[in-house]
């Protein structure tokens, strides 16, 4: 039984994840806060959020897309390689999202932002 319940965790994560994804993909701000905490955390190379409504916010300012590469799950952590379109230009990035309750609690996004910076 324990091993069943893990599996299913390690799914739930997986589709609240990738359902974040396609949300912002699709610019579906209100379904991609639904699947975030209240009091969710980011953390990113360029700056730190608190909040649902402030990352949502700065989602709807910048309306990023992803092209998901490579998903990892373990218990309700799920690990992201994926591509992000910033300024015309597509940067490879990773993103490791804490799940709590069912929704997104914290998430950390890593790249090299030199190419930004020119």
């Amino acid at each position: 039984m324990k091993n069943e319940n893990h599996l299913v965790s390690i799914h739930n994560a997986k589709a609240v994840v990738l359902e974040f994804i396609r949300a912002l993909n699709e610019e579906d701000f209100e379904l991609a806060r639904t699947l975030l905490a209240e009091d969710m955390h980011f953390k990113g190379v360029m700056g730190e959020r608190d909040g649902a409504d402030v990352y949502i916010a700065d989602m709807k300012k910048m309306k990023l897309k992803y092209d998901i590469q490579k998903i990892f799950a373990d218990n309700n952590e799920v690990c992201l390689w994926y591509n992000i379109q910033m300024q015309d230009q597509n940067i490879l990035s990773s993103g490791w999202y804490k799940l709590e309750e069912g929704k997104i609690k914290s998430f950390q996004v890593i790249f090299d932002p030199r190419p930004l910076l020119t």
